[in-house]
């Protein structure tokens, strides 16, 4: 049966399935495209505008010159010496050189779906999450801040029987976050930074908000904090503890560690943003199993990348 929520609207940039590190079992995590934060490690930094974007592989590039033909602010140029050069200053995301490439040199990063058309794509793997008491996790970008979608899409799996899992900045508006608490059965929270300067230093935005939802969400929900792990930054023996003592503080069933990688810096080049997160330290596998021991010690169960 067609209804308004079925049909509701959300802007996606990925739907990835047979993913293992978003939540219990085999699940399909939908990628929300938009996010309020700006974190300098992002590494998906095409998930953060609220619009499709365009992507550019010049590896791909012929030279052809269809794709400046049909740019209508001028901002592509094409040159014996250096190749296709793009003026992202005068690029508006109109995204029609995307079509008139047939190299897949230029790529459209994001779509509008529909609740209907997401749920068909979920429900493809079904057999899966039962089997591997997996389900489906709505990730970003920040997908609270497409509540009135996200809402719908998770009530529309639990119809159908999925577990759901919502990973999220905790950076919105309370009433945007309780509209999708009703249909969620596990939220992955981020924590960027415990310190709100450091925070803001490193996302854009301080962190009172998103420690005021998460105490909010204690008790009423599960739990698994997701640490970003920065050498350097946030990997102290001492902020260590402190990660321990909010999770004890807040129910969380567990830490998740996800060491920090420069997956952010070639993505970054397509989207012809400069990476500036020069100060990043992938931290090494002594490192990692230093902090899950630690947080171990201090009653806290630690997973690494999951």
């Amino acid at each position: 049966m067609i209804t308004a929520e079925s049909t509701r609207k959300g802007h996606i940039f990925n739907i990835q399935r047979f993913s293992i590190h978003d939540g219990p079992g085999i699940r399909t995590t939908v990628f929300m495209k938009g996010c309020p934060l700006r974190c300098v490690w992002c590494s998906n930094p095409e998930s953060q505008d609220f619009h499709p974007t365009l992507l550019v592989r010049d590896i791909n590039c012929t030279g052809c010159g269809a794709c400046l033909k049909v740019c209508p602010e001028g901002a592509i140029t094409l040159t014996g010496e250096t190749g296709r050069t793009i003026d992202w200053s005068k690029c508006t995301h109109c995204l029609r050189c995307v079509p008139a490439c047939l190299y897949n040199s230029l790529n459209a990063c994001g779509t509008s779906m529909t609740v209907t058309e997401v749920l068909d794509e979920v429900q493809r793997d079904e057999d899966f999450y039962r089997n591997s008491s997996g389900g489906v996790t709505l990730s970003g970008g920040e997908p609270l801040w497409q509540s009135d979608f996200v809402s719908s899409l998770l009530q529309a799996c639990k119809a159908r029987g999925l577990h759901t899992a919502l990973e999220t900045t905790g950076f919105s508006s309370w009433r945007q976050f309780s509209a999708v608490l009703d249909h969620t059965d596990l939220v992955l929270f981020d924590i960027k930074h415990l310190d709100p300067e450091m925070h803001r230093a490193f996302t854009g935005v301080d962190n009172r908000r998103i420690l005021n939802n998460l105490y909010k969400i204690a008790g009423s929900t599960r739990i698994w904090l997701r640490m970003p792990v920065l050498g350097g930054i946030n990997d102290s023996d001492e902020y260590i503890r402190e990660m321990a003592a909010l999770a004890k503080k807040t129910g969380a069933e567990r830490v998740s560690l996800l060491p920090y990688h420069e997956g952010g810096k070639s993505k970054s080049a397509q989207m012809g943003r400069p990476y500036t997160f020069s100060q990043g330290i992938v931290p090494g596998e002594d490192r990692l199993k230093r902090i899950k021991d630690l947080l171990d010690s201090q009653g806290v169960t630690a997973t690494i990348g999951h």
